[in-house]
């Protein structure tokens, strides 16, 4: 009996040297950087378990032990902890600090860049081609977009403010627009809350209008106070804005960029030529430095800008229709000289 005592005592501390020099060799192995020569991208798909990521990670060459890999998991308690999505992995890391990476949810982000002076359908079309952003019926059309959004009658120019997004693989699309729209809808309430006294705006959507307006006509931060001065004070004296970014918008798709004089003559609710106050609609995504303008224009005396035709883009500001009109000629015979040269 004494001896089948012993016997049995030495198994068991047989085994647990034995499971002792494993656990070594486990811990040992995860702490060596793995096999890189260079920087990858390794996708958890969802709903993989533990032992499927270890035999993937193995298979891309990533790790050369996917068995320890799995087992140092489990002794960890991780097993059901690893999140989804793509993972960048640096040369010199090491699998547990792959493992805790994948725990942490660390994943790769990608980026999506919405441009100050977009229209909404550029915006919409660059969502819906960006390989990582997963398409959804409700983020194909602007009808059902803003339904989604929760703003099924409001038109969507205007309402997503230009912003670089960041985001995991298989973020869906509307959800990119939520963000934007409500990013806009912040920017909006806050440059409101800061306007002047006494615009000529009723509302928040008009400020929006307007910076829109501001923002395709300049992409010189200093001169946006100086155009939104111009036409704050046409509305105050009741002349019509006369801005071509917006009977641009109006003409749509049959725009072939060369606006002619019978589209200043033709009749859309965006033409500002024909019809007075400010477009029923936004023209464009205005940037923050568009909306405060539009809610604080500098004070000027000018009624007229046009382009000077230099490199910078800057415009000439005039009081008048006689100065302004020797400031077109001006524009008229720069643009000739330059086409000859």
């Amino acid at each position: 009996m004494r001896k089948l005592a012993v016997l049995l005592g030495l198994l068991v501390v047989l085994s647990l040297s034995g499971a002792a020099t494993a656990a070594w060799w486990i811990h040992s192995y995860m702490q060596r950087p793995v096999d890189l020569d260079r920087e990858v991208v390794f996708l958890v798909p969802q709903g993989a378990g533990l032992r499927q990521v270890s035999t993937r990670l193995h298979e891309a060459g990533i790790i050369s032990e996917p068995e320890f890999f799995h087992w140092y998991s489990r002794l960890l308690g991780k097993a059901t902890a690893i999140r989804a999505g793509e993972y960048r992995i640096k040369v010199g890391s090491t699998p547990a600090q792959l493992l805790e990476q994948m725990v942490a949810g660390q994943v790769l982000l990608h980026s999506l860049t919405v441009v100050e002076g977009w229209t909404f359908a550029q915006m919409h079309a660059e969502v819906r081609r960006h390989p990582a952003i997963q398409k959804t019926a409700d983020g194909a059309d602007a009808h059902s977009l803003m339904d989604a959004l929760g703003a099924p009658d409001m038109h969507p120019e205007g309402q997503f403010f230009p912003e670089t997004y960041s985001f995991p693989r298989g973020t869906q699309d509307v959800a990119i627009f939520r963000q934007a729209y409500l990013m806009m809808q912040e920017q909006l309430r806050k440059a409101w809350s800061q306007r002047e006294q006494d615009l000529p705006l009723a509302s928040p959507y008009e400020a929006l209008v307007l910076a829109s307006i501001v923002e395709k006509e300049t992409a010189l931060p200093k001169e946006r106070g100086l155009i939104a001065g111009v036409f704050v004070r046409r509305l105050r004296k009741g002349m019509r804005l006369q801005t071509d970014p917006a009977v641009i918008y109006g003409l749509g798709p049959s725009f072939d960029g060369n606006l002619r004089r019978r589209d200043l003559e033709s009749d859309t609710p965006y033409n500002t030529y024909t019809r007075s106050g400010l477009p029923p609609t936004p023209i464009a995504l205005p940037g923050k430095g568009a909306l405060l303008a539009a809610v604080q224009p500098e004070e000027t005396e000018a009624l007229y800008f046009v382009a000077t035709g230099d490199e910078e883009g800057s415009h000439y500001f005039s009081a008048t229709l006689e100065e302004h009109n020797r400031a077109v000629r001006r524009y008229l015979e720069n643009l000739r000289a330059r086409r000859k040269q």
